[in-house]
């Protein structure tokens, strides 16, 4: 399939794409325009539904259902979700589905084991979630969140020695200032605030949660760059280690009271949608992403910021001052900057370099030569965007 640029141009179509007829490269530009207003549309609702429904969840009056139970779901339904799919692509075969599992879970351990750590992280990253929105409103949350893209950053400069552009870097603390600028208004006590509330918190669990989403992204990167396993299998090993991880978790923070009253206490529609979302949705995005490039899930992060902003005035009574619209727009503004392509970026650094003929959003990538590799800003079991959804290949001499 063609790739798809950021001003909604399409490359050149390979060897097999090619058509006698003379309506096929519009009919094909046409397909991938649709293709990226999908993507659009389901990482701003993904992005932002998720957040909402568990704040929605959390704060809804009666029992309330414990978190690190919705984890271990999660993780069951997620794992599950990968297995059906590994035995689509045995094509139904039960037999060499579990020849495959066989070789790939077992025989290769080390491999296997690699994984045990990036879902530590992962497990205790989405208990995490559950406690920072429990105590911080939605949109201040969601603005917070995106110091997720500083420290993938970050790690990914330390790790895997990434350069980023002067444009990046200044992207990077334009967001760090946005990001304080909100909690500063949070901290002062903006807008209303349910009594069990904690800022400070809410606060330390969405930075922890931040940590742990970058070195976890960064280092499930490493991992796959040596292995040739696929999306699936890599996603069905996360979610067998997320589970057993869950229920020590679970065990041990709420394993007297889960006995007592029931693994599946306090669930309503409203938690089991929060469940499906958090099973679902990463895989679901896993495989959108594949049609977007950095640009439009920049765009979609922003709009997501809106979104949750825009719902937490109407659901929650949120209040939207000055202060925080100023820090949000820091945030969103230097979301885009740093998802800009590096031909753009130089682009906007130097304007007479180059002459756009199609607005801001034309990427810069020469024709012929695949963009670098960015990792995802989204978080947990997303693994990166050029991975998706072929099979990974051995790099030489590892």
């Amino acid at each position: 399939m063609a790739a798809v640029g950021a001003g909604g141009s399409t490359a050149a179509p390979g060897p097999g794409a090619v058509s006698a007829g003379v309506l096929e490269p519009g009919t094909t530009s046409a397909a991938h325009r649709r293709l990226k207003y999908i993507s659009l549309a389901v990482l701003v609702v993904q992005n932002a539904s998720l957040i909402l429904s568990i704040r929605y969840a959390r704060t809804l009056p009666g029992d309330r259902f414990f978190a690190t139970t919705a984890v271990v779901m999660a993780e069951v339904l997620k794992g599950l979700t990968c297995l059906l799919l590994l035995f689509a692509q045995k094509r139904g075969n039960v037999k060499h589905l579990v020849l495959f599992l066989h070789e790939a879970v077992l025989v290769q351990y080390v491999d296997t084991l690699k994984l045990a750590v990036p879902s530590l992280i992962y497990t205790l990253q989405n208990n995490l979630q559950y406690v920072a929105i429990s105590n911080l409103p939605a949109a201040t949350f969601q603005v917070t969140y995106q110091l997720k893209i500083l420290t993938t950053a970050l790690f990914s400069v330390l790790m895997l020695n990434r350069s980023l552009s002067r444009l990046q870097w200044a992207s990077l603390l334009l967001l760090f200032t946005g990001v304080a600028i909100v909690q500063a208004q949070q901290a002062g006590g903006g807008g209303p605030r349910l009594l069990d509330q904690n800022p400070g918190v809410g606060l330390a669990a969405v930075v922890a949660s931040c940590l742990s989403s970058g070195f976890a992204g960064v280092y499930f990167e490493k991992i796959l760059k040596g292995s040739s396993g696929s999306v699936w299998l890599r996603n069905l090993q996360l979610g067998l280690f997320g589970t057993a991880l869950g229920l020590v978790g679970l065990w041990w923070a709420e394993g007297t009271a889960v006995a007592r009253r029931g693994f599946f206490f306090g669930y309503t529609p409203a938690v089991w949608g929060v469940v499906l979302n958090q099973a679902f949705g990463g895989l679901l995005v896993a495989v959108v992403v594949k049609y977007a490039d950095n640009i439009l899930k920049g765009f979609a992060t922003s709009l997501s910021i809106v979104l949750s902003t825009v719902a937490s005035v109407r659901l929650f009574g949120f209040h939207v001052d000055p202060l925080f619209a100023l820090g949000a727009g820091l945030v969103i503004g230097a979301v885009y900057l740093y998802s800009l392509p590096r031909g753009a970026a130089k682009a906007i650094a130097s304007p007479s370099a180059s002459v756009s003929t199609s607005g801001p959003c034309i990427h810069q990538q020469p024709p012929g030569q695949p963009p670098p590799p960015q990792l995802s800003s989204h978080r947990g079991d997303l693994i990166t965007e050029p991975l998706l959804p072929k099979l990974l290949t051995k790099v030489k001499g590892s």
